[in-house]
């Protein structure tokens, strides 16, 4: 199993950016396909980006496009969520996570196999 940590939380005001950093133990990360997904407060868990292991092919939800960049460094077993013109509706703990299952549809919580702790992001009006 693939063990994620991430990092790269914190407070920030409305309008500022952070950039998340998730490492990957695996060996084989290169061909992994990973997501962040973010969960709220007494809300579900919910898809913010993804990118393919192989072909790089990013993918995002509708309410971080433009504002969030999703990328992969494969040297350092890493990716990364910036974040741009964050919005108090951000706040919640981002979480990334590891795809195996080559093909399926990474908006999907069910398309990932192995999960970090999570860290949080708190934006503030």
């Amino acid at each position: 199993q693939v063990q994620l940590v991430e990092s790269g939380g914190g407070l920030v005001q409305a309008g500022g950016s952070l950039r998340l950093s998730c490492a990957t133990s695996g060996r084989t990360f290169s061909t992994y396909d990973m997501g962040w997904f973010r969960q709220a407060p007494g809300k579900e868990r919910e898809f913010v980006a993804a990118i393919r292991g192989r072909s790089i092919i990013t993918y995002y939800a509708e309410s971080v496009k433009g504002r969030f960049t999703i990328s992969r460094n494969n040297a350092r077993n890493t990716i990364y969520l910036q974040m741009n013109s964050l919005k108090p509706e951000d706040t919640a703990d981002y979480y990334c996570a590891a795809s195996t299952n080559y093909g399926s549809s990474l908006d999907r919580i069910e398309a990932y196999s192995s999960w970090g702790q999570g860290t949080q992001v708190t934006v503030s009006s």
